[in-house]
């Protein structure tokens, strides 16, 4: 695992329509469902903070990148925390997008030891979001809404996890070729005083197999809706 970059380097930026290998990497990332829906909630639960227009990569020296965030190979990120708490209740907002086949994307803001583990990654991350799902969109006095609850939690694609306390977050995705589950971004979430969001993502050598560049055939059909002003909110607990 990957912990805090090199001391004394700067980040390496890059925004999305860069020339180069970094401005192809930032426009993979950028241009994945997974960000817009960060964009999303960072709008809900985070108004009035600047909201990232690029990403930092990591490893590379990128200021403000460790622990409680680890980089695992292929696995993206992960969070290690220093507690597990049961019954926390952290708010959430649930977004579909697509029609025949929708996919399904959750926000959760609270905080992150209402996850139940203290090493959170992209597994842990997506099991939660699912049992979310499933208990937003059940309802206890409806038995038909069994079925919903469980096509929407085993429809949850993208998830996006915000912890304001500790100045954290989350975000991990199916990846849409090889269904295999990552975290492509961790978040830096600044105090009042800056309101800043800095959002961090593994250098191309880290990008899990089959996430190519969004602009390689087959690759960017998948990525290419995203969670914009078309897609609703079809449940939200706050």
């Amino acid at each position: 695992m990957d912990g805090v970059g090199e001391p004394g380097r700067q980040p390496q930026e890059g925004r999305a329509g860069a020339q180069g290998a970094q401005g192809e990497f930032t426009h993979d990332v950028m241009g994945r469902p997974i960000w817009r829906l960060l964009l999303r909630g960072l709008g809900v639960y985070l108004p009035g903070w600047r909201t990232p227009e690029t990403v930092l990569r990591v490893p590379g020296g990128a200021v403000g990148f460790g622990p409680p965030a680890f980089l695992d190979g292929d696995a993206g990120f992960g969070l290690q925390l220093p507690d597990r708490r049961k019954g926390l209740e952290p708010d959430r907002e649930i977004y579909v997008r697509g029609r025949e086949n929708p996919s399904f994307g959750i926000v959760v803001a609270g905080p992150a030891a209402a996850i139940g583990s203290r090493v959170v990654d992209a597994e842990v991350l997506m099991r939660f979001a699912r049992r979310l799902t499933f208990e937003e969109l059940f309802d206890t006095g409806d038995a038909d809404s069994v079925p919903y609850a469980v096509r929407g939690a085993r429809a949850v694609e993208n998830v996006v996890f915000l912890d304001r306390a500790a100045g954290v977050g989350l975000c991990a995705e199916v990846e849409p070729v090889t269904r295999a589950l990552h975290c492509p971004l961790y978040v830096r979430i600044g105090g009042p005083a800056e309101r800043t969001v800095r959002a961090y993502a593994p250098n191309p050598d880290h990008v899990p197999n089959g996430a190519q560049s969004a602009g390689e055939p087959g690759v960017s059909a998948a990525y290419s809706a995203s969670y914009g002003a078309d897609d609703q909110a079809v449940r939200s607990h706050s």
